[in-house]
């Protein structure tokens, strides 16, 4: 533990160029993957600023995870697997679904119809 507490640690980040504060009343922070959502409710967050950046702190007592229904995939792999399988966009979307995400999974299920 550092001696002299809060005010020696902000000192030290004073020196280093970093800025820090408490957001207040926070409802709510949803994290999104391509297959799930993670729902913290309630958190107690930090926002430490640095010159072009900021490092967000959150802290939950608990939290919710869901399985999204359908997952999402970027657009790069969408085109990729449409441009591959000479397909529409649809079709890829349907394909990469059926394939869990797996690209070259997609593809094979695209080309050999």
């Amino acid at each position: 533990m550092m001696r002299g507490g809060n005010r020696e640690m902000r000192r030290m980040l004073d020196r280093m160029g970093l800025e820090m504060k408490e957001l207040s009343n926070v409802q709510e922070v949803v994290i999104k993957t391509d297959t799930k959502e993670i729902i913290i409710a309630k958190p107690a967050v930090t926002e430490m600023k640095a010159k072009d950046n900021s490092i967000f702190q959150v802290i939950a007592e608990s939290y919710e995870e869901r399985e999204l229904e359908v997952p999402i995939f970027s657009h790069e792999d969408i085109a990729l697997v449409a441009q591959q399988a000479n397909v529409s966009a649809e079709e890829a979307t349907k394909a990469l679904t059926e394939a869990k995400g797996d690209l070259a999974r997609a593809i094979l299920l695209l080309t050999t119809k």
